[in-house]
């Protein structure tokens, strides 16, 4: 049966799973490729703060089933045969778009999917909770943070060195540039390249999701056009129909009219006053705001709602660091995750861009494969 094809028990996997307890596993797609995937248990969103709400975090809940794991890439992929692969020491993937991220995951076969932001935020809040916010390639082969701390990078360049292209090999930094600060963690979440993360995006300031973990679905339409997005009540936190009235938004503090670079910092909100922006990106207009993540505020008057909480889209607690978040408010906008190799102190974990459309690509721009089944 397709999809079986993971449980194959030989050598190299039984030694990574011999070597890391069982936290590391090797899986094999329906061709046959393997990628090297981190186990990360099911947790409840009271045990890691009480303001996220109850119950099991929405990433562990896929087509209203809940499950005991996840498993995420322990690195950025790399594409082999149309299929996006985990493996360590490579030049991760890059210059794709979002489309194709989500098609190269798929390919692997069923349960494979391209990593989803209910995903990434279930692991960067275990991170926050267990006090260590990974580092990794913020400064062109190096942290920013550290830069005794490096990876091999993939031009052959020198740390630090500006000239070439610094991505570094997955895997190649130190334990801390693993989630778990061991190196049977999941590496590279914090710079090196951003990567695409499905079932969120920012729709003419509108933040709309696919219910719970459904983007890791196999059958989820992730098109614009797709009947699959929701809208958050500031009310409640209720999933609703796009264009309803009080939905979560992301509202520029300033209106873009000519330039390039960022304007400061945004509210979230229930309204769009200000329209960052023309309705496309063909003026070049590359305006787009940011601040810290911790910086975050909500319109005076409102509440966040705990699912932008747990979601990783506003701030539960502090202790973030300078990871920073970007957005336009105008377009259809997909979430990019982590930094990147010259973000400096804004890359990392918490770090994420609401400022792309679903067709860029560039050489700073990879993805990275999950499974559940």
């Amino acid at each position: 049966m397709a999809g079986l094809i993971i449980s194959i028990k030989d050598t190299a996997r039984q030694a990574v799973e011999g070597a890391t307890g069982g936290k590391v596993t090797i899986m094999y797609d329906d061709k046959g490729y393997p990628s090297y995937m981190v186990r990360v248990p099911k947790f409840r969103l009271e045990d890691i703060d009480a303001s996220l709400g109850t119950g099991v975090h929405p990433a562990f809940i896929v087509g209203g089933v809940e499950k005991s794991e996840i498993w995420i890439g322990q690195y950025a992929g790399r594409v082999h045969d149309g299929n996006l692969c985990s493996l360590p020491g490579q030049d991760p993937a890059n210059s794709m778009t979002f489309d194709e991220a989500v098609t190269y995951c798929r390919n692997k076969g069923a349960g494979w999917h391209l990593m989803t932001n209910a995903e990434w935020a279930a692991i960067k809040l275990w991170c926050l909770k267990n006090g260590f916010l990974p580092r990794g390639n913020s400064n062109y082969g190096r942290s920013s943070d550290a830069t005794y701390e490096t990876g091999t990078r993939a031009d052959g360049g020198s740390p630090g060195d500006t000239a070439g292209t610094p991505r570094t090999l997955t895997g190649t930094g130190p334990a801390s540039w693993r989630h778990n600060n061991d190196f049977a963690g999941i590496a590279d979440l914090a710079g090196n390249v951003w990567e695409w993360a499905s079932g969120l995006r920012l729709n003419n300031g509108e933040i709309q999701v696919l219910a719970n973990n459904d983007a890791a679905l196999a059958t989820a339409d992730l098109s614009s056009a797709s009947a699959d997005w929701r809208a958050i009540s500031m009310t409640d936190g209720s999933l609703v129909l796009p264009g309803s009235a009080g939905t979560a938004k992301f509202d520029s503090d300033a209106v873009a009219t000519s330039g390039a670079g960022s304007l400061g910092a945004f509210t979230l909100s229930n309204v769009i006053a200000n329209r960052q922006g023309p309705v496309d990106d063909s003026t070049n207009n590359y305006q787009y705001n940011t601040q810290t993540f911790e910086a975050s505020k909500v319109k005076a008057g409102l509440t966040a709602p705990a699912i932008l909480k747990a979601l990783g889209l506003y701030p539960h607690a502090t202790g973030y660091g300078s990871d920073a978040i970007y957005m336009r408010n105008y377009g259809e906008r997909l979430p990019i995750a982590g930094g990147g190799w010259y973000y400096g102190a804004s890359a990392g974990v918490f770090a994420l861009s609401l400022s792309d459309p679903r067709s860029n690509r560039g050489g700073i721009i990879g993805a990275r494969p999950a499974f559940v089944l």
